[in-house]
C-alpha cells in the first residue's frame, strides 16, 4: 500500500469481441475496487490499429483515479481485470488484436523503470489513441518536464489524427 493516495492515468483499448462491453466492464471493475477512488472516464474513441493492419479497429478510452495501491499492485489489478475479460497473453502477435488492454500511463509524478513496468509510459506522445482520451481528462497534464498532452497532440501528424474519432463522448454515454 502507498502511504498517500496517488493520482493515476490508465489507457483502455479493445478490438476483439464486444469492445464496448469490455471497456465498460473494465471501468466497472475499477469503480468497484476498494483501492480506487474518484474515477473519471474519457470519451470513447475508435482508432485504426497500431501495428498489424489485418485486425479490427480499436475502441479506446482513458481513466484517471486515486489509489492507495503501490504501482506493482496496481499493475497486478489491471492485469487481473484484463484476464477476467478473456485477455490472451500466450502466442499472440505484438500489437495484435485483444479483448482488453489496460496500460498504466502515469503513477503520480513517479518515474518507474522495472522489468514489468515503465511509467510514464514511454510512447505516450506518439499515439493519438492514447493522447486524445487523455486530453479529455486533462490537456495540461505534464508528460515530461517540457511537454503537456496538448503539446504532444499538436506534434501529431494529420494522418495520425485522421485515424481516430470519438464514438461515445462523456456527455452521451452516461456513467460509462
Amino acid at each position: 500500500m502507498h502511504p498517500q493516495p496517488v493520482f493515476c492515468y490508465v489507457a483502455l483499448g479493445s478490438n476483439l469481441g464486444d469492445s464496448l462491453a469490455y471497456l465498460n466492464k473494465a471501468v466497472s471493475s475499477l469503480q468497484d475496487d476498494p483501492h480506487i477512488d474518484d474515477l473519471s472516464v474519457s470519451s470513447y474513441y475508435q482508432s485504426k490499429p497500431h501495428g498489424p493492419q489485418d485486425q479490427p479497429d480499436y475502441m479506446n478510452a482513458a481513466v484517471s483515479f486515486k489509489t492507495s495501491l503501490d504501482a506493482e499492485k496496481l499493475l497486478d489489478l489491471l492485469q487481473s481485470i484484463e484476464n477476467k475479460n478473456e485477455r490472451m497473453r500466450e502466442g499472440v502477435v505484438r500489437w495484435g488484436a485483444r479483448t482488453l488492454d489496460l496500460d498504466l500511463l502515469f503513477y503520480g509524478a513517479e518515474e518507474i523503470h522495472t522489468k514489468r513496468l515503465s511509467v510514464p509510459h514511454p510512447r505516450i506522445c506518439e499515439r493519438a489513441f492514447v493522447l486524445l482520451p487523455l486530453s479529455d481528462l486533462g490537456a495540461d497534464l505534464k508528460v515530461d518536464k517540457k511537454h503537456t498532452i496538448k503539446d504532444c497532440i499538436a506534434n501529431l501528424s494529420e494522418s495520425d489524427l485522421d485515424d481516430i474519432s470519438p464514438i461515445l463522448t462523456r456527455e452521451n454515454k452516461g456513467n460509462h
